[in-house]
């Protein structure tokens, strides 16, 4: 060799290169060769730094499309135990890498904890914890930025923890400005993460840092739902178990009776209270409102009603005493309307007093008579008196009570129930047994709503006079 011409590749003052070419005779190259090289050098610079650009945006663009790609799948995973390998296994598809693991800090928000741990494509359960602040994804999660490592061996920060890693790659997964987490890659090649990869990384570490908290979110949500549900299947319990065991067995009276609420459990209530000389006591409530709330003022109600019930109050009398108790116990836009009658099963009399439920039903001498009871619902006003209606039965009477959910039960029209198919039912079941009226008020109720969501509770009682032994209807 005698001669030897090199030329370097330049672009904006920065060389990406360098062109050498030799020939054996000495003095070969002239200044004309070198002139001529520079020229091509410059536009071969030019054209390689172009196809470089070519490359990197393309291939940063195969990038975003895969990193949005992983993103809208990751965000409709909602199990985090399968989005965590999810994560695993989308990721390589970006980055090659040899060891992954997922830290999520712990409550405290001191320990950063294994949750999900891959070691050349094996499932690993690292049991071992990070304090936040040490070794390389301690140090990430404490800085808030991602930490690239060539050469652990170099690095002070590393903790020896795989003796095959050489290099190493820890970003923070951030939510709202605050790191749950760490997502940590190693490999056993020195230097194999470089800067890309800490973008893309950084990048898609965003979205699994959302995937995650959604996740986490949802799966509180469902514990939550489920003690909900438990916790409503019990109070559902607990309130059917408040309601009458069985119907009273009188002499002379036929009774039946049916609650159906709105939701798990509901604001009505019935009772049948037995008084001395054989007598019963018979109360027909709605509570204000829906749901546990009801439910619970309900058995307030409940339990007033029962500690009155001794002293064997007449209809009115006991209306205003619970009103005067549920006053003492005031609770905001909570009140309670109540049919409360007292049933003498020698006389066959019936005494009604009414505080807000719709008119009760009496069907007597082949005609349907609405009983004109009104009055105040109770707990509202500190005082308040109620009207008695006395009626003398016969055998063949009935007389029905109700709360304003079957009436005002909707169908997809829009139109309620009302208080003239009641009444109809009534007639057409008058012949026949209470619990007759019972079950086609509600039949009629259910087909006249069919494919519309019930929105309040639902409670019919009917008593009837008997008649005389072999006369019965």
């Amino acid at each position: 060799m005698h001669s030897e011409l090199a030329i370097p590749l330049i672009v904006k003052n920065r060389v990406i290169g360098v062109i050498d070419i030799e020939a054996r005779e000495k003095g070969y190259f002239t200044e004309e060769h070198k002139r001529l090289l520079t020229l091509i050098a410059s536009r071969m610079a030019v054209g390689i730094e172009n196809a470089r650009l070519h490359t990197r945006i393309t291939r940063q663009a195969r990038t975003l499309l895969l990193l949005n790609e992983i993103a809208r799948e990751l965000t409709s995973i909602l199990n985090l135990d399968e989005l965590l390998k999810r994560i695993a296994e989308l990721l390589k598809r970006l980055i090659d890498y040899q060891m992954f693991s997922i830290l999520l800090l712990d409550p405290s928000g001191e320990t950063l904890r294994h949750r999900f741990a891959l070691r050349f494509e094996e499932r690993l359960h690292l049991k071992h914890d990070i304090p936040l602040g040490r070794g390389v994804v301690g140090y990430a999660a404490q800085a808030k930025e991602g930490v690239l490592v060539p050469d652990v061996a170099k690095s002070e920060r590393y903790i020896a923890v795989n003796p095959e890693t050489r290099s190493e790659l820890a970003v923070p997964l951030i939510y709202q400005e605050k790191v749950i987490g760490v997502l940590d890659l190693e490999h056993t090649r020195r230097g194999y993460f470089t800067e890309d990869h800490k973008r893309t990384l950084t990048t898609l570490a965003a979205q699994v840092a959302i995937a995650i908290e959604n996740a986490r979110l949802y799966e509180h949500i469902a514990r939550q739902e489920q003690r909900l549900e438990h916790d409503l299947a019990l109070a559902r319990e607990l309130q059917f178990r408040l309601l009458p065991h069985s119907l009273p067995k009188m002499q002379h009276l036929e009774v039946e009776a049916k609650f159906l609420p709105a939701r798990a459990i509901g604001g009505d209530l019935y009772d049948f209270v037995p008084y001395s000389l054989s007598r019963l006591g018979i109360a027909v409530g709605d509570v204000s409102g829906k749901g546990a709330p009801a439910a619970i003022y309900a058995a307030l109600v409940s339990g007033i009603l029962r500690s009155h019930a001794p002293i064997e109050p007449g209809p009115a009398e006991m209306l205003s005493a619970v009103n005067l108790s549920l006053a003492e116990r005031r609770i905001a836009a909570q009140f309670v309307s109540i049919i409360y009658a007292v049933w003498d099963d020698e006389r066959r009399t019936l005494v009604v007093a009414n505080s807000g439920l719709p008119r009760p039903i009496y069907w007597h001498d082949g005609k349907i008579e609405f009983i004109d009871a009104t009055g105040l619902p109770l707990g509202l006003f500190d005082e308040a008196d109620y009207d008695e209606f006395s009626f003398k039965a016969k055998p063949g009477d009935l007389f029905v009570f109700y709360s304003d959910g079957i009436l005002d039960a909707r169908n997809r029209d829009g139109h309620s129930f009302g208080p003239e198919r009641v009444a109809a039912i009534v007639a057409g079941c008058a012949d026949k047994s209470a619990g007759c009226v019972v079950n086609e008020i509600f039949k009629a109720v259910t087909e006249h709503a069919a494919g519309v969501d019930t929105f309040d509770d639902q409670t019919v009682v009917a008593i009837k006079v008997k008649a005389g032994p072999g006369k019965r209807k």
